[in-house]
């Protein structure tokens, strides 16, 4: 193997590695935690647990379920079809699990959390009927401004991570330079806003 071809095998690895560990579950974990709390410490912590449960934790059990009855390849879904499946049963937990919040009294700004994630992925869904657009970007740079406007300016060094990942799904093939960036300004613009109107 020459120095050429080891070198990108190891740049792949590291893309690989990157994709997987800030895959947009683990976002969605570490939003709703801190956002609850920040919303009522522990009492917020496990409201906030509920979410977890229906925003990261089905959806990725569907999503391994149908790995392996060989749906799909990984977690990652490329296909279109498969990927608007996957999309659906998400935004159908989601919906879910806003109207139990809503319904058993979740504090004001977990429920603006939730909204955020539909709307943010009713608008990728949408556009991903017709364009491979980045969720991995879209859910982190969406967790991100949330964590902004609620813990302060400081939380803007997470975008140094987004950009990381960013790098990995071009690097891996998985997206565009340009899917990557549409992905991280949906994700920031629906965020901020629904979030901000909201909480």
């Amino acid at each position: 193997m020459s120095i050429t071809s080891t070198a990108t095998s190891n740049r792949l690895d590291i893309a690989r590695v990157i994709s997987d560990r800030l895959h947009p579950k683990t976002w969605i974990v570490i939003v709703c935690l801190a956002v609850g709390w920040h919303a009522d410490q522990w009492s917020g912590v496990a409201w906030s647990l509920v979410g977890v449960v229906f925003a990261a934790v089905i959806p990725i059990l569907f999503i391994d379920h149908g790995i392996k009855k060989g749906r799909w390849g990984d977690r990652n879904v490329g296909a279109k079809r498969a990927r608007l499946l996957v999309m659906a049963v998400i935004l159908a937990s989601v919906l879910t699990c806003f109207a139990l919040m809503a319904t058993l009294g979740a504090p004001r700004i977990l429920i603006a959390l939730i909204a955020s994630m539909i709307v943010t992925l009713a608008a990728l869904a949408l556009i991903t009927l017709a364009w491979k657009i980045s969720v991995h970007q879209a859910v982190s740079a969406g967790a991100v401004i949330m964590l902004v406007q609620t813990y302060g300016a400081w939380a803007l060094c997470g975008y140094s991570l987004v950009a990381v990942v960013g790098w990995s799904r071009i690097a891996l093939r998985d997206h565009t330079p340009a899917q990557v960036i549409a992905g991280t300004i949906l994700g920031s613009a629906v965020a901020a806003g629904v979030f901000a109107a909201l909480r």
